[in-house]
């Protein structure tokens, strides 16, 4: 098995939290692009990670406010599977990346920087896509900026 390396996460994991839940909070606003979201479904949303481990990692999240997947309603679980699914579609036709890693950080000390409102993480995988950088350098190398790879999601689901 090939670990995903992401030392620069830390930072992430360490920041102290703002109040209040920026998954619940960002789909309130009217602003999408600047929030990154890229499709509103009837139960869950797409949005862009702010934090990537790679161009166009994508978060599936639900609208309601839930800490776990047993928490979900039928109606919501199904419709945020399908949604797992559409995204790795859209993002294999966008961006022809080698593999993927999907999955979800249930609680804190599996790796859930927001622990308390559940949320499904695709992370597109190339060959060779995390290099000696982050490790000897302290650099962090995502190779797109975040508004460039909006521009190429959105309107995509």
């Amino acid at each position: 098995m090939e670990p995903i390396w992401a030392p620069w996460r830390i930072e992430y994991i360490r920041m102290e939290k703002p109040a209040g839940c920026i998954l619940c909070e960002k789909p309130g606003e009217d602003n999408d692009v600047a929030n990154y979201i890229l499709h509103r479904a009837k139960k869950n949303f797409i949005m862009l990670n702010s934090y990537p481990y790679n161009p166009g990692h994508l978060l599936i999240v639900p609208y309601r406010h839930v800490a776990s997947m047993e928490g979900l309603t039928a109606e919501e679980l199904h419709e945020h599977i399908d949604i797992v699914s559409r995204s790795i579609e859209v993002l294999r036709d966008t961006f022809e990346p080698a593999g993927f890693n999907v999955g979800m950080n249930l609680g804190r000390v599996a790796g859930a920087g927001i622990d308390d409102h559940i949320h499904s993480h695709i992370v597109p995988r190339w060959q060779g896509d995390n290099n000696f950088m982050p490790v000897v350098a302290d650099i962090r190398v995502v190779p797109q900026a975040l508004e460039e790879t909006y521009k190429q999601l959105e309107g995509r689901f």
